[in-house]
């Protein structure tokens, strides 16, 4: 892989503002699913928007194994802010792997307690989906990642390619020497008997797309 010169983690926060906020009122439970309402006042991170940037940039780590791969994408992040203004059931919603999903829902849980929405003067429960970007660049405007980066890497990886898995060396003969992480489709957790290097901190399946 090209020399790593930065890398951080943001997320959009227009999500924030835009139709992924619906209060959930549970106290009524005519159906199994909770009653969506509309709110008066939604909630607020304390600080604003600005604070809520600058929580993200200082607490979101790049997971190792994404930045081995040189992958970078979005993670959706479904949470509620509840009537206390804690935050709870944050989970992805889209996913990209190497770890990115683990790690946006352990900065989005670790949040403090925000303001807590309201309607009618009463705090609702709110459900927010927001997405938080991991982006890389380097020292070129090239982006490759090369395959003897990986196998020298404290990460066992594979590759699964038209619906078939290949080891390292064949996967080279596919794809050559490198390959541009923008064609990686996710990066998964990789356990198969068939398939494992011995002596790395876990082996990772490299899923390129239309695979």
């Amino acid at each position: 892989m090209n020399p790593l010169k930065l890398f951080f983690a943001s997320v959009i926060i227009a999500a924030l503002t835009i139709g992924c906020a619906l209060a959930q009122d549970t106290s009524k439970k005519s159906s199994n699913l909770p009653a969506i309402v509309s709110i008066g006042q939604e909630p607020v991170f304390p600080g604003g928007i600005p604070a809520f940037n600058k929580y993200l940039i200082k607490n979101v780590k790049y997971p190792e194994v994404a930045k081995v791969v040189g992958l970078s994408g979005k993670v959706y992040v479904s949470f509620i802010v509840e009537r206390d203004g804690s935050v709870s059931d944050a989970k992805p919603v889209k996913c990209m792997g190497a770890g990115c999903e683990s790690e946006a829902v352990r900065v989005v849980s670790s949040m403090p307690n925000w303001i807590p929405g309201s309607m009618d003067g009463k705090p609702v429960r709110v459900q927010y989906t927001v997405p938080i970007n991991f982006f890389m660049t380097y020292d070129d405007s090239k982006i490759t990642t090369r395959i003897k980066d990986l196998r020298n890497s404290d990460f066992g990886f594979f590759f699964y390619i038209k619906g078939k898995t290949y080891t390292l060396d064949e996967a080279q003969a596919i794809l050559g020497k490198s390959f541009d992480p923008s064609t990686v489709a996710s990066v998964e957790d990789f356990y198969d008997p068939q398939y494992k290097v011995p002596n790395k901190k876990g082996n990772y399946l490299i899923i390129m797309k239309n695979s």
